[in-house]
């Protein structure tokens, strides 16, 4: 597995504040209004992700106890529940907290920040695909107070990449979609970003990428970019004609760990 070291990706300056996004919280708390569609559609993670971060948490191989930051509907929290931990879910939208709930997920409705851990604690903390809606100073802090001794933060992002002349012509059909979306730069960004901040509040703050592919057809990857904070800037029938039939995306899962003082 790649190590990306510091500088992997500098900030493209065209692109919105990628150190801001946590500000923007009618978007933040906007993914609800089709939960449905967000769980169906969105990428699962590589098993190996989980894998990676259980790998050096504390405590037994099964029965972990894990906090979800920004769980959504549950997607980050299977992966973990599947191999044994207790999983706690944290969301400021009551509508993913329903779905979740739904399939099982305990699930507290609060931003993170401001949640009341009432005393818990965990051993690990992940975040999935949000930690860029969590503010970046309070937000490693407030995980640091909720996680024991030898504990783990996880941060992970897909980063989605497609073929460089479809998203030049995604953009040009599309000017509201940011230059940077389909190259994953912008996550390469967040990830130093975050690795960052984490690293005043962690030790051995590491960036790992896991890769992996697949493949969508036409309507289903308009669906998905549909789920996504880059909806706005989409003009659906444009897009779709923009489109083959099928679109290859090569993926980079981006894992952001740090740990606790023992």
């Amino acid at each position: 597995m790649p190590i990306l070291g510091p500088g992997t990706a500098e900030p493209d300056h065209n692109e919105p504040d990628h150190t801001a996004p946590h500000r923007a919280r009618d978007v933040a708390e906007s993914f609800g209004a089709d939960a449905e569609a967000y769980h169906r559609l969105r990428p699962r993670y590589p098993a190996a992700l989980a894998e990676a971060v259980l790998e050096a948490a504390p405590g037994e191989a099964s029965g972990r106890d894990v906090l979800d930051v920004g769980c959504g509907t549950g997607i980050s929290a299977e992966h973990f529940a599947a191999r044994g931990c207790r999983v706690l879910g944290v969301d400021p939208d009551a509508r993913m907290a329903d779905r979740a709930r739904e399939r099982g997920l305990a699930v507290e409705v609060a931003r993170f920040e401001d949640w009341d851990a009432r005393g818990r604690d965990f051993d690990v903390v992940i975040s999935g695909q949000t930690w860029h809606w969590v503010d970046p100073e309070r937000g490693p802090a407030k995980a640091g107070s909720v996680l024991r001794p030898g504990g783990r933060l996880a941060l992970f992002w897909n980063a989605a990449s497609i073929d460089a002349d479809l998203a030049a012509r995604l953009t040009e059909a599309c000017p509201g979609i940011p230059p940077t979306t389909y190259t994953g730069a912008a996550y390469d960004a967040m990830a130093v970003w975050a690795a960052e901040k984490l690293s005043k509040t962690f030790t051995n703050v590491t960036t790992t990428a896991f890769p992996w592919s697949a493949s969508y057809e036409r309507d289903a990857w308009v669906a998905m970019q549909l789920t996504t904070g880059i909806r706005g800037g989409i003009d659906a029938g444009a897009f779709r004609n923009a489109l083959p039939a099928s679109v290859d995306v090569e993926y980079r899962a981006i894992l952001v760990t740090g740990i606790t003082d023992e």
